[in-house]
């Protein structure tokens, strides 16, 4: 089984890093994969981590195969930041690893997914790093785009690109049931349900609670009535991703703290708990809940903004039903009778101006606007 087998509907990808693998003439520094939320960017850069540390290219079975995969291999560190950006202090922590000779491995590897957090002084700290590669470095960064708010120009020409597209509604359907055992009928509604996004269709298949918010976000539109309607639309999407964010916070937490409380010897005793060592707990302590927070903080963005593109997709189907055009496929196929009803009271106008209001508000939230008023406005907008 090859390392591969769960990059998923990226055929040509797959062979540009198979032959970099295999012809050192191909192989380069550092690697930009973009592509759109849910292509499998991080996945794709995991793949060809664990190919370059394989003897034999990738071949799934071996140590440095699985360990790569895994996120447990000494010489591949995998960044993935918590919060809303990414510091010069944690990006030039990394620098110095990816300077480092290997130890067993066949080369010293950073992956930095969502590396469009990086700060502006992260990325000139990485840029140095970039500039003057150490012999067997390598830097894998993931971004949604090769846009300059994503990653800046002195780092993207530094990179050699690969470019992933959204997967097909077979092909995650498929590794839906090849790898995690899901209902064929199942996996086929979630990998249509979730616009090409693997993670997403993985969760709508699995979790009842994901199925039952996406369907209260796709009956608000209908529901947009009058604005005592509109404010409480907006009260929905916020309480929703703020239980969401919370729920999936307590998760990792209590992992973290729990960690933390080994690593500190909470409640032990004797002479090496002084009070030195009370200090630097302190203060891990204090940094680890301030990780947290901002952790936090981007899970209930990102759980917004799922919320909006499956908005986004209502009225852009909307769109499509309006235009007549059959052989377009819906963004939610599933909601083919609603949509057409929504559709008999919006002109393509008043539908276009709706999408515009949803991705204004993505916009917003994006430039650090307060949710509740971005959302407001939004809803209002949308009111029929």
């Amino acid at each position: 089984m090859s390392v591969w087998i769960d990059v998923v509907g990226q055929v040509e990808v797959v062979d540009v890093l198979a032959e970099a693998v295999q012809q050192p003439d191909s192989m380069t520094h550092a690697w930009l994969f973009t592509g759109p939320p849910g292509s499998g960017r991080s996945v794709a850069a995991r793949a060809f981590a664990a190919a370059l540390q394989c003897e034999r290219g990738g071949c799934g079975q071996c140590q440095a195969c699985h360990t790569t995969l895994a996120g447990t291999h000494a010489d591949v560190t995998i960044v993935a930041p918590d919060g809303l950006s990414f510091g010069v202090k944690d990006t030039r922590e990394l620098v110095r690893t990816g300077s480092r000779k290997a130890s067993g491995g066949r080369w010293q590897i950073v992956i930095i997914e969502d590396a469009d957090r990086l700060t502006e002084r992260a990325a000139n700290a990485l840029l140095k790093a970039i500039e003057e590669p150490p012999p067997r470095g390598v830097f894998l960064l993931c971004a949604p785009s090769l846009h300059p708010d994503d990653v800046p120009i002195t780092i993207r020409s530094r990179c050699r690109a690969v470019s992933l597209t959204t997967p097909s509604p077979a092909a995650i359907a498929e590794v839906l049931v090849r790898r995690d055992g899901i209902d064929p009928a199942m996996a086929a509604w979630a990998a249509a349900a979730a616009q090409g996004h693997v993670g997403r269709a993985r969760h709508l298949a699995r979790d009842e609670t994901v199925r039952l918010t996406r369907k209260a976000v796709l009956d608000i539109p209908a529901s947009l009535t009058s604005l005592a309607a509109c404010l409480a639309a907006a009260d929905e999407l916020i309480l929703s991703a703020e239980e969401e964010a919370k729920s999936r916070s307590a998760v990792l937490d209590s992992a973290e703290t729990e960690n933390w409380q080994l690593a500190y010897g909470a409640g032990g005793q004797g002479p090496g708990l002084g009070r030195g060592a009370v200090r630097g707990a302190a203060v891990a302590m204090k940094e680890l809940e301030k990780r947290q927070k901002s952790r936090a903080t981007r899970l209930n963005r990102d759980a917004l903004d799922r919320s909006l593109v499956d908005l986004a997709g209502c009225y852009r189907d909307v769109l499509v039903v309006r235009a007549r055009a059959a052989d377009a496929q819906l963004a939610h196929p599933d909601r083919r009778a609603e949509t057409a009803r929504l559709a008999g009271s919006l002109e393509p106008a008043a539908a276009l101006a709706r999408l515009e209001a949803v991705l204004a508000c993505r916009e917003a939230l994006e430039l650090n606007v307060k949710p509740r008023v971005a959302l407001e406005a939004m809803t209002s907008r949308l009111r029929l």
